[in-house]
């Protein structure tokens, strides 16, 4: 039976082909756009090269000291971080490493400018990158402060012409010489927290004894599995409650905070970096709230041109009705037909998604940057469609199912 609902489906959107065209540029131009977000918010914050284990993750990026009259907010310094946040039981291994800076090198008479961060060895385990060639530095490397450096693979090409053979080599960056140890594959610059051109051992980017709470350090820190997170928070959580706050003549209250990937994006672009909310269930409402809106107008046109297409198989509808068929089966055929509509719909607006992303790619607007439809993308797209034909299709096959037999076949429609 569901195959002949698709035959027929398909016999109806031959019939006006122009109202066809109609609906099935409304149904992809809306998929494509809501696919195109979603793919950029799942390159954002999904589980993607180094932070595949994302659900496993909590970042510790930002410090405030408040008082009622004075605030002060910047990242934790790496003696506040070692001495507050390193001794926690509950994850399974903690990182510390630099927000970021820059250095620069030189090739011949060009200058390369290369983001560089300085990390703990722990920072290799934490974090899940993709080696080309060689290895990351040790946690006896970074005692030591040895000069070592891992580069990822647009520095390997531009600084040594190709990845093969820059393991072992120096580069020279800020008059400093490294051996290049190991080569990793690029990471977007929208991966923030582990993006760089260039990563070298933590003390040699810091000072560690600083004894001030403000730095320019981050925590790492990962659960030994999805559901020891909440847990591992909640340690943190109450260690924090009880370290002393810095200047206490001009401030009453520490805050700092261990946010999910997701966390820290929401409180960096849309809230305040200073309260307790990441501000992600929030985000989630306004995201649902926004998603739907955009739906609800292509839907209401689409609900229109289904009630004239339906229009016209009135008498269709009402010799079916003569014949015994029910309102259940004639909304249920109608609702099938909808579907199979959206579907259509839906792989054009894949399509459409697929070729915007690849423009985005090749504009180069964020560095690194390679867009995909992966499966989440597909899951978001299907669940959408099938969302979009329900909510396009329910009120005209209810309305056509409950016109009376007679009423039908004389062509009326109330």
């Amino acid at each position: 039976m569901l195959l002949s609902y698709f035959k027929i489906a398909w016999k109806v959107l031959q019939r006006r082909k122009f109202f066809t065209f109609i609906s099935l540029f409304g149904i992809s131009f809306t998929l494509m756009i809501l696919l195109v977000v979603y793919a950029l918010y799942d390159h954002t914050v999904g589980p993607h090269t180094p932070e595949k284990r994302v659900d496993r993750l909590l970042f510790v990026t930002h410090l405030g000291l408040w008082s009622p009259n004075s605030q002060g907010n910047s990242n934790p310094s790496y003696s506040f971080l070692n001495r507050y946040v390193r001794p926690l039981r509950t994850p399974e291994k903690i990182s510390l490493a630099t927000g970021g800076g820059y250095a620069v090198a030189y090739v011949g008479n060009t200058k390369l400018k290369l983001s560089q961060k300085g990390t703990d060895g722990a920072f290799w385990q934490v974090l899940d990158f993709e080696f080309l060639a060689g290895r990351p530095y040790s946690v006896q490397e970074v005692g030591t402060d040895a000069r070592v450096a891992v580069i990822n693979e647009s520095t390997a090409r531009r600084y040594f012409g190709a990845v093969a053979g820059a393991v072992g080599r120096s580069i020279e960056a800020d008059g400093t010489a490294y051996r290049v140890v190991g080569v990793v594959r690029d990471v977007p610059a929208a991966r923030y927290l582990s993006t760089a051109d260039m990563w070298i051992p933590l003390g040699l980017t810091v000072d560690v004894h600083e004894p001030n709470y403000f730095g320019n350090c981050m925590a790492i820190l990962l659960a030994p599995s999805a559901e020891a997170l909440p847990a591992m928070q909640e340690e943190f959580k109450q260690v924090m409650r009880h370290v002393p706050v810095q200047d206490p003549k001009q401030f009453t209250e520490l805050r700092v905070y261990a946010d999910t990937l997701l966390g820290f994006a929401v409180r960096n672009l849309v809230t305040d970096t200073d309260g307790p909310d990441d501000g992600v269930a929030w985000f989630g409402r306004v995201a649902l709230g926004l998603a739907l809106l955009f739906m609800l107008l292509p839907a209401l046109n689409l609900v229109n041109l289904n009630v004239s297409r339906m229009l016209e198989r009135s008498s269709e509808i009402g010799v079916r009705k003569a014949f015994g068929a029910t309102a259940g089966r004639l909304v249920g055929q109608f609702l099938v037909e909808n579907i199979f509509l959206t579907l259509v719909g839906g792989v054009l607006g894949l399509g459409l998604a697929a070729g915007a992303l690849a423009l985005l790619n090749g504009s180069s607007v964020i560095e690194y940057a390679q867009f995909s439809l992966n499966g989440r993308v597909f899951a978001v797209a299907l669940g959408a469609v099938l969302f979009f034909g329900l909510l396009s299709g329910v009120y005209p096959a209810y309305k056509m199912s409950k016109l009376p037999a007679i009423q039908a076949l004389k062509g009326g429609t109330k």
